[in-house]
Parts: C-alpha cells; sequence; structure tokens
C-alpha cells in the first residue's frame, strides 16, 4: 500500500500551531510517499509566510511537491507583482513552478495555474495542457497518473463556478486520454471528490482538499487533508478525507471512498 498525502491553502500567515502539530502526527503516522501542496502556502507572499512554510515541509518525514496559489503572488506589493510574481515563492520553494515526481506506484505532475494580472481565477493554457499530456503518455505500466492544479476542475456548488480553472474542460479531456486518472486541487477550502464521466469509460477523478491548518475555513467545515491510498494490485484508489478533531486534538478520518481508475490504454 502506497499513500499520499494531499493539503492545500495552508495559508501560512493565519495557521494554527495545534492543527500544525496534529497535521505533523498524521504524517508521522501514515508515512506517505509524497506530501502535495496544491497552493496557497501563504496568506499574503510575505517573506516569513514563506518561510514558516518552508520550516513546516523541510520538517516533514517525506518529500514534497508543491504549487502555488494565488495568494503566493503577492497582491499589495505591486512592483513585486508585475517585475517579478514568483520571486518569493521561488527563494522558499525553488524556481520549477510546475514540479514532477514519479515512483514505482505514483506519477504526480504539477501545474502552475495561477496569472500575476488575475486576482483569483486561474487558467490552463494549450501549451501547459498539451506538455502534461505528453508527460502522462510516457508514464510507466503501474503507475497512478496525477495532476495537481490551484484552482477546482469541478465543482458541486452554483456558488463555486466562477472559481472554476479556465480552461478545465480542454484539459480534462486531453489529460484523460493521455491517462490521467487523478487531479487534485483545492483554492475554495471545500473537500469533495467528484467524477468528470468519460464516454464508455471509467471517470477522471477530481479530488478537492479543504482549508489545512488556517482558521479561513470554510462555514462549519473543520480543517482537513486528504490520504490516498493506492495498492499496486489493484485498479481502485481509496480516497480518504481526514479531519481535525478539537476534542483529541488529532487528525481522524471523515470519511473514505473507493475510485475506480481508468486504465490508460498503452502507448
Amino acid at each position: 500500500m502506497s499513500v499520499l498525502l494531499h493539503m492545500s491553502d495552508s495559508h501560512f500567515g493565519t495557521e494554527r500551531a495545534a492543527v500544525l502539530d496534529a497535521l505533523r502526527g498524521l504524517i508521522r503516522d501514515s508515512r506517505p510517499a509524497l506530501v502535495v501542496l496544491s497552493g496557497d502556502l501563504t496568506q499574503r507572499a510575505r517573506p516569513a509566510q514563506f518561510a514558516a512554510a518552508r520550516d513546516f515541509v523541510a520538517s516533514l518525514p517525506a518529500p514534497f511537491l508543491a504549487i502555488p496559489g494565488n495568494h503566493d503572488i503577492p497582491l499589495y506589493a505591486l512592483g513585486t507583482r508585475l517585475r517579478a510574481p514568483y520571486a518569493r515563492y521561488a527563494a522558499a520553494f525553488g524556481n520549477e513552478l510546475e514540479p514532477a515526481w514519479s515512483s514505482a506506484e505514483w506519477l504526480v505532475l504539477g501545474v502552475n495555474t495561477t496569472r500575476w494580472w488575475r486576482h483569483k481565477q486561474g487558467e490552463v493554457s494549450p501549451a501547459q495542457i498539451e506538455r502534461v499530456a505528453a508527460r502522462l503518455r510516457q508514464a510507466a505500466p503501474g503507475q497512478t497518473r496525477v495532476v495537481v492544479v490551484h484552482q477546482p476542475m469541478a465543482v458541486i456548488d452554483e456558488s463555486d463556478r466562477r472559481n472554476l480553472l479556465r480552461g478545465h474542460a480542454q484539459a480534462a479531456g486531453a489529460w484523460a486520454a493521455a491517462g490521467a486518472q487523478l487531479v487534485l486541487g483545492g483554492h475554495i477550502h471545500l473537500p469533495y471528490v467528484r467524477p468528470l464521466p468519460e464516454p464508455g469509460g471509467r471517470p477522471l477523478w477530481v479530488v478537492q482538499a479543504g482549508t489545512a491548518v488556517s482558521h479561513r475555513v470554510r462555514g462549519d467545515i473543520p480543517n482537513s487533508v486528504n490520504l490516498l491510498r493506492r495498492d499496486g494490485s489493484s485498479d481502485t484508489c481509496t480516497a480518504e478525507r481526514w479531519d481535525y478533531d478539537a476534542n483529541s486534538g488529532a487528525f481522524v478520518c471523515h470519511e473514505r471512498q473507493p475510485l475506480a481508475l481508468r486504465v490508460p490504454h498503452a502507448s
């Protein structure tokens, strides 16, 4: 059994110390192969906030893959936003804004869906869509193929439609055809799993993470992260939502959902 831990919208600068400690405990106990951070690592892209985010991931007993979110571009430092929008992010997490990670069980591809000229909305370009599709087609047999974006590829609340990733329909079609099985995202602080149906086949699954460690939770939904468990001998991945429980001071499993994975065609 191999595990990915998926977290989003940590918004360092607004983090809750008790939740951070509990998350470290969950990561220690679940021993993930990779921790995936799908954007909004900071609240206002300030150097101290990036330093706190970097210190957190450096303290984890697992490798990580991170992509920027819209909050990771300075909002009020207009000169920096215009001339070097990712400079502060790169100083903490490196110049690669679209990292990739692979193992025998997983292929995980990050996509930078932020744009400096947009405040919240994100987009994916035709060039990005094709680059990711080409890499998906090169995946090894047995790898679970995962794409990571910030803004959602599918929503469950009509009020969130304005937050949909621009180009999501084109991306979903191309990535599914290239073998993608899961798309991880965040941005709207709402955890859910939804299928993007494929005619005559199994769906491309959209897995959204809630608010990881910030007090900026949505409604009465507690801080939460996802665990994705993959058995190499099975074509099913189990998505688990883990919520922070204030009474126990720990993350507890809220729900489990088996996801029948698409079987990619041989390239």
